[in-house]
């Protein structure tokens, strides 16, 4: 990875959705950023802190339920139902890749995963997050974007 090329997020309390490419059944999450010492200026302040992962049961799959993708983005779910997965801590002081096992396994496959920074290691400004993986199962391909009423 390469300092400075990231995704970067308002200081706190920021969202990032991610659509995966089929239906996944998810058992960790894995974040990167680079250590201390590959960074120009030895400052890794904008590392992600404090973390957390959760899905909304209106995007899980096989529920036989679609919510639009626009009141999803906007944190509204048609059934008011939101399934955390777990709150995380990444350690400036371990390894740049960390992978955290969830906390709670959510009830079946998805296609969409919400990731919040709660906080980062000290930048006033923004956060930066350089990869981030789902480990899981995939359980099938993702059906289409159009939803059956």
């Amino acid at each position: 990875i390469s300092p400075g090329y990231c995704w970067p997020f308002q200081a706190s309390r920021s969202p990032l959705d991610i659509r995966l490419p089929a239906q996944v059944r998810p058992a960790a999450i894995a974040v990167q950023h680079p250590l201390k010492k590959s960074s120009a200026l030895g400052d890794i302040s904008s590392a992600p802190r404090r973390f957390t992962v959760s899905v909304r049961l209106c995007q899980a799959l096989g529920a036989g339920s679609c919510c639009s993708p626009v009141l999803y983005l906007q944190g509204v779910d048609e059934e008011g139902e939101e399934t955390a997965l777990g709150t995380f801590t990444f350690d400036i002081e371990k390894e740049l890749t960390q992978t955290f096992p969830l906390q709670n396994k959510p009830p079946r496959a998805f296609q969409f995963l919400r990731i919040v920074i709660e906080s980062n290691w000290g930048n006033s400004g923004y956060a930066c997050i350089y990869r981030v993986q789902v480990h899981g199962r995939i359980t099938g391909r993702m059906p289409s974007a159009r939803c059956e009423e």
